[in-house]
């Protein structure tokens, strides 16, 4: 039996066809830890106690919060898509969950955060995604003492204490039930994240699959339930577990040949980043990717055939921080001119050329030029390929011409802008017509 093959695999690829088209997305990572504003992991760095934590719960009020805003600016940045940290590692919960009373609507705001998102994104097209943390260090079943990530990890006051991980497991399916019950289609679960012993089926991850796919057939489950940002195992085996997922999801790096199964076939994968260092909000972090790296990430994952997952962190009113917004409308601008370069495309025939990327999309081949260099722009190998050419932006006629210089370069294809500097610098895309 080959990959292609497999039964659970030709299931995969099903499901995933709109998410191998759409291309980009937006993650948002919000929740308490947005008042300390020192990122989403401050209770394990910080090593916070639950009690010295509870302010944050007490004091929590979005007044700000509009998803309307949030799900019109991610369409306009020309995401397909979004993921919202429906509960995060401390255990808080965005939704409205009978299981807790850690919860949205037991603060101040009385909100269940999650409908209002799921509502908004819908309204605009978007596809709806949450996020769901295996871990949680509010729940009193959940290992702390000697655990790798527990703020309470090294607390000897813990090393003691009875816990029944059977409870917090049951618990959790109970909230992934509630989440995929209550809120209409969603579109996406994704799972975060597992390690050491709290992987597999510790958290019965088979058992957890199967119900997901029963309340919601179409739905896409990353590959966490197996294994966490830096390691994509289980993934792109012949024979997956049930629980390996439909998606890779690589943190903070674009694999530098895409992903494949081991026959070196391409699998669904996304590149999940931030704008600046961290997920949650960090107010002293000013590090902010350039419009210009957010567009060239972008291009790179669609021709190594994945997609990106684009995080922002709102504030604690519930805003996403204006550096975020200014950062989205510029590649926005530039998607709303070049999506198609984009959307429903993927890696090139043709091999990565030194002035930038190609992607493509059947005959349609996009050539996006970073590097202006001197002299014409060079298409390697495509002599006798190209019916026609234009600049994307604007359908503007490109004309292929072989300058007097190229006659020792027969086999290339060339073209030549009238200026010395590039039409955009993010990324000016030809669009080539190949015969």
């Amino acid at each position: 039996m080959t990959g292609n093959e497999n039964p659970l695999i030709i299931a995969r690829n099903e499901r995933t066809r709109w998410f191998s088209s759409d291309r980009f997305g937006m993650f948002i990572h919000w929740g308490l830890y947005s008042i300390p504003a020192r990122g989403e992991w401050v209770r394990s760095v910080e090593r916070i106690s639950t009690d010295a934590y509870q302010p944050y719960f007490e004091e929590f009020n979005p007044s700000q919060y509009n998803p309307k805003v949030w799900a019109a600016l991610a369409r306009q940045a020309g995401m397909k898509y979004a993921v919202l940290t429906a509960k995060h590692h401390d255990g808080f919960c965005l939704f409205d969950s009978q299981l807790t009373d850690y919860k949205s609507t037991n603060t101040l705001c009385r909100r269940d955060l999650v409908r209002e998102y799921v509502e908004a994104f819908r309204a605009e097209g978007l596809k709806v995604g949450l996020y769901y943390s295996l871990l949680d260090w509010h729940h009193p079943d959940y290992p702390a003492y000697g655990d790798r990530h527990h703020p309470m990890r090294d607390n000897e006051e813990y090393k003691g204490r009875s816990q029944d991980f059977s409870r917090y497991v049951e618990y959790l399916h109970g909230q992934v039930r509630e989440l995929l019950t209550n809120y209409g289609r969603i579109d996406i679960i994704w799972f975060d994240f597992s390690y050491d012993k709290m992987s597999g089926e510790t958290w019965k991850a088979a058992e957890l699959v199967g119900m997901a796919r029963s309340l919601q057939p179409q739905i896409l489950i990353d590959n966490r339930l197996g294994g966490s940002g830096e390691s994509n195992r289980n993934f792109g085996s012949k024979n997956p577990p049930v629980y390996a997922g439909d998606f890779a999801c690589p943190e903070q790096i674009i694999p530098p040949e895409g992903l494949v199964d081991e026959d070196g076939q391409p699998v669904p994968w996304e590149a999940c980043l931030t704008l600046n260092k961290n997920w949650g909000y960090a107010a002293a972090d000013k590090d902010f990717k350039s419009p210009q790296q957010v567009v060239r990430a972008l291009v790179e994952c669609v021709s190594k055939n994945g997609n990106m997952l684009l995080n922002v962190g709102p504030n604690a009113g519930g805003e996403i921080p204006g550096e975020c917004v200014q950062i989205l409308a510029e590649v926005g601008e530039w998607m709303r001119k070049n999506s198609a370069s984009l959307y429903a495309c993927g890696r090139s025939e043709f091999p990565k050329p030194e002035w930038g990327r190609y992607t493509q999309k059947g005959k349609w081949l996009y050539a996006h030029i970073y590097d202006r260099g001197i002299g014409p722009v060079n298409f390697r190998g495509l002599a006798g390929k190209v019916k026609k050419a234009r600049l994307l932006e604007d359908g503007s006629e490109i004309k292929l011409e072989r300058p007097w210089m190229t006659t020792e370069y027969p086999a290339d294809a060339f073209i030549d802008f009238p200026s010395s500097r590039l039409p955009d610098a993010l990324d000016s895309v030809v669009e080539l017509e190949l015969l």
